[in-house]
């Protein structure tokens, strides 16, 4: 018998928005490059693997890759359903060296920074020897963030401050996941945030795909961009 599907926190308010995507929403146009990009990460692992999608929300990836016969789990702290445990991200349910592979997608960023080592020690522990883990993070000091700390001696935050308390340059994540023993093996960067191009898709979201095909082809260096999607090795 399936489990009850269970929604607090902003599930419970929102209901499964990233299972219908807001074509208006301004984030629509990074959202859509890293679905994209994380098929492209899924595409070749066996079906044998072991996945975990740890702070999957309303499971949206977890049912998209476990039709396509991937062995694949959730955890949240606000959804749980037959595929989803409840449960923090920090002191997970799981055993030591269980998965093959974590995605930890737009995570991170919405623990304080003392918690954030917690939850990089148990996805090192929860995986196994050479696993694999895939993190989405925002960058703090993208582009026009950095402009704008010229200009006025304030960052532009990826999101407020109450809902991304644990907000850094990405190079801060990255310290600390080689402080927390894992080595970096490729860093991707989705929208290098250029003033006019920012312009457009905060005002035109669902139209300027093209314009983010263009740039995130030509000038994604990751230390511009607004996310960084980073390969870690478990050593």
């Amino acid at each position: 018998m399936d489990s009850p599907i269970q929604r607090t926190g902003e599930y419970s308010v929102k209901g499964d928005y990233h299972k219908n995507v807001d074509k208006n929403w301004r984030y629509y146009p990074v959202y859509h490059f890293k679905m994209k990009y994380i098929d492209s990460f899924i595409h070749p692992v066996p079906k044998t693997a072991k996945i975990l999608d740890m702070g999957c929300g309303e499971v949206h990836l977890v049912e998209k890759y476990r039709k396509s016969g991937y062995d694949i789990i959730g955890l949240d702290l606000n959804y749980s359903s037959d595929v989803v445990k409840k449960g923090d991200i920090r002191y997970t349910p799981f055993e030591n060296d269980e998965f093959d592979i974590v995605l930890c997608l737009d995570v991170l960023e919405h623990l304080n920074f003392q918690d954030q080592e917690l939850a990089l020690k148990e996805i090192h522990r929860i995986l196994k020897k050479d696993g694999t883990a895939l993190f989405a993070l925002p960058n703090l000091a993208h582009f026009i963030s950095r402009i704008s700390f010229f200009l006025t001696g304030s960052l532009i935050r990826t999101s407020s401050i109450n809902r991304h308390p644990g907000d850094r340059p990405v190079k801060e994540f990255i310290s600390l996941m080689k402080e927390h023993k894992f080595y970096i093996k490729k860093r991707v960067g989705i929208f290098p945030t250029f003033i006019i191009s920012s312009a457009l898709t905060w005002y035109f979201p669902r139209r300027v795909i093209w314009l983010h095909v263009i740039i995130n082809t030509l000038f994604s260096y990751p230390n511009w961009c607004f996310l960084n999607l980073i390969h870690c090795k478990k050593i």
